[in-house]
């Protein structure tokens, strides 16, 4: 394993974000995937759109085998400093108003949930009963 002990910040790391220049951060560690663009099997646009950020979640996702991960010896270059890495914040979402604001009892909604739509059908099938025009 290369990388002599070499300690890169995001920033740094972030420079080499093109097609001729292209690291990337993986489980605390960075990676020089230059020679590597045109052989991945996801194709170049995958690695070079996880550049600049931490990319471990996105190589979790994809579930890559144990000889992919063997392969990524020959890539490393150092490690990240962990510091610079913004610190993930997980999205909650706004309070909601409950949706019974009037407290309306519940059963009285679901009866009428029930009731209403049984009336109109009663009242179609009364109006088509009352208008149908008798042979004389």
């Amino acid at each position: 394993m290369g990388g002599n002990g070499k300690v890169y910040s995001l920033a740094h790391v972030s420079e080499h974000s093109s097609r001729k220049d292209c690291w990337l951060v993986i489980e605390g560690k960075v990676y020089d995937v230059t020679k590597f663009l045109d052989d991945h099997p996801g194709g170049d646009e995958v690695l070079l759109s996880a550049t600049g950020k931490d990319a471990t979640d996105d190589f979790e996702d994809v579930g890559h085998s144990s000889s992919a991960r063997a392969m990524m010896d020959e890539f490393y270059v150092g490690d990240i400093d962990t510091a610079t890495i913004p610190t993930k914040t997980k999205y909650t979402p706004p309070k909601q108003p409950h949706y019974n604001q009037d407290k309306t009892p519940q059963f009285i909604i679901k009866v009428l949930q029930f009731l209403v739509p049984l009336i109109i059908l009663g009242m179609a099938v009364g109006v088509r009963f009352y208008t149908k025009s008798t042979p004389a």
